[in-house]
């Protein structure tokens, strides 16, 4: 078998971020072959996760200049990142040099953010896929999403399945299918509501008013980001 050629993986970690949506991709992508990756953040103290627990971060952004691919997960956190200067540099920078510039969940907001999806098609979570329209970007209401050098998933599980797609672009589909059998990625999940068009209204508002709870006037405040960022 001939000698795989090395990549370079950058996930952005941040205080509130969605740990599925770093760590299910991170799992797919960490068997490439020959990669190294990593996640970075200001400083490598501990960063708390939704989940309750924290993520150690592996490198700082001085220590990251660069990588093939440049992932952003998403979370409650990426209201604050979205408006953090130093972040939205950092991927600025990594994401000029990127091969594959890309995103799970709400981190397609913090793309958009730091302009890097403008005139782009992206995914995002089902709650939040509208506002990507604030930033420029194209919003599709996809599990996977590509265009040209841009990848994204929707909502958190699906960050699984498009890096299972970027393993196929990178390495082959018979690669990639040799990942999603070495983790027994074999979903059959024991309800079909994974969908707010497949859930009765009770579960639907439950959601939102979580939703409302944890992130009053959520839209707004995205949007208010988008403009004082000049979008």
């Amino acid at each position: 078998m001939p000698e795989l050629s090395p990549i370079s993986v950058a996930f952005l970690v941040f205080p509130n971020v969605t740990q599925l949506d770093l760590t299910g991709p991170a799992q797919v992508l960490s068997r490439l072959g020959n990669t190294t990756l990593n996640l970075v953040w200001k400083d490598t103290d501990p960063v708390p996760t939704d989940a309750g627990f924290p993520l150690l971060p592996t490198a700082t952004f001085e220590e990251i200049q660069s990588a093939d691919i440049l992932c952003v997960p998403g979370g409650l956190g990426t209201m604050d990142i979205m408006q953090d200067t130093d972040v939205l540099a950092w991927l600025q920078s990594v994401a000029a040099k990127a091969q594959w510039v890309t995103s799970v969940c709400t981190g397609s907001l913090v793309l958009g953010a730091a302009g890097l999806l403008k005139g782009y098609k992206s995914g995002c979570h089902w709650a939040s896929i509208d506002q990507l329209a604030f930033f420029g970007a194209i919003p599709v209401k996809q599990r996977i999403v590509e265009d040209r050098n841009r990848f994204s998933g929707g909502g958190v599980t699906s960050g699984i399945d498009f890096a299972l797609a970027l393993a196929a672009r990178i390495r082959g589909e018979d690669f990639a299918k040799f990942i999603q059998l070495s983790i027994e990625y074999d979903p059959n999940p024991p309800f079909d509501a994974g969908s707010p068009d497949k859930v009765p209204p009770h579960i639907l508002d439950r959601y939102y008013k979580m939703i409302e709870a944890s992130v009053p006037d959520r839209e707004a405040k995205v949007k208010a980001i988008a403009e004082s960022l000049g979008f």
